[in-house]
């Protein structure tokens, strides 16, 4: 391997550990082997969504020229150009490795841009358009990285898996997104509740939830809990090897919306972060269970 490309996947590590600790934990359960494919994935994913998200003091025309400079590189790149970028070599390698779907990568940069110029969401099938691209697609790429007995079942199970995360990072991060402009709650949703952007501003001002935005959040919760559930008959179907680290993303996901049930769906008094110790007990327990476990949906926190 050539020196530019172990710089890059030593990149997309870098970023992957500092940045998606609970997914990072759970690629360690991983053969070595895979590893540096997943951090490739998520290094391009992640610095896709950096550009995003952490140019706000630019003006939308020039984030908007970033975003696209760094797309061209990689499409450049997926016709076999010369590609300077410290990241891109990585993800380019790992594509040719897997042969992985390019459209699910056009996918993805589709809905980053979509995250320049969309401020909100008016119904679900709205924000799912948006999830296709920024979580299912992600459950597809990373399928022939896992390995599966059966591709073709597996892979429905993967695009819920996708919805289910990025649905629990959603209704963790509603303080968050408040504060680049954005609200990915769907608007009907918020209006089923009788809640308005503003009343999730005065919440994130006060650092308290009212009791309609704890119902509303607990909406959401259920929802999410409908992905992971349609999504945990994939988890026997990757190649064993790969069944504990999924396992452990699948648990560690679920119980942030544990940890947002347990503070009763308040999600601006704090950030929803499932403890160290119990990331640590998850990880070893999916390490000894016997593959072919059935994987249980993420429900309630027990006290």
């Amino acid at each position: 391997m050539d020196t530019d490309l172990t710089a890059a996947y030593a990149r997309s590590q870098e970023l992957h550990r500092h940045h998606g600790r609970t997914y990072y934990l759970a690629t360690r359960l991983l053969p070595a082997w895979k590893r540096r494919h997943v951090h490739a994935l998520y290094g391009f994913t992640r610095y896709a969504d950096e550009i995003v998200d952490r140019t706000e003091d630019l003006p939308p025309a020039e984030r908007a020229a970033l975003l696209d400079a760094w797309s061209s590189r990689f499409v450049a790149g997926l016709h076999g150009e010369p590609v300077d970028d410290p990241l891109l070599p990585a993800v380019l390698h790992t594509i040719a490795v897997f042969d992985l779907d390019r459209a699910d990568f056009a996918s993805f940069l589709r809905s980053m841009a979509m995250d320049l110029t969309v401020m909100a969401y008016p119904t679900y099938d709205d924000l799912l358009d948006y999830m296709e691209g920024s979580a299912a697609v992600i459950g597809t790429m990373m399928l022939p990285i896992l390995g599966s007995s059966d591709p073709a079942a597996a892979r429905e199970p993967a695009r819920q898996l996708g919805f289910a995360f990025q649905l629990t990072n959603f209704i963790r991060d509603v303080a968050e997104d408040l504060d680049r402009g954005r609200t990915y709650l769907p608007d009907e949703d918020l209006a089923k509740f009788n809640v308005t952007r503003e009343d999730l501003l005065a919440a994130r001002a006060a650092g308290r939830s009212t009791d309609r935005i704890r119902d509303l959040v607990e909406y959401e919760v259920t929802r999410a809990q409908a992905h992971y559930a349609a999504a945990a008959p994939g988890i026997t179907l990757l190649a064993p090897a790969s069944q504990a680290c999924m396992r452990t993303a699948y648990a560690l996901y679920g119980g942030i919306l544990d940890e947002v049930t347990a503070q009763d769906y308040d999600v601006f008094a704090r950030r929803a972060v499932v403890p160290q110790r119990r990331r640590l007990a998850v990880a070893a327990k999916a390490l000894l269970t016997r593959t072919g476990t059935p994987v249980v949906v993420p429900g309630p926190a027990v006290s």
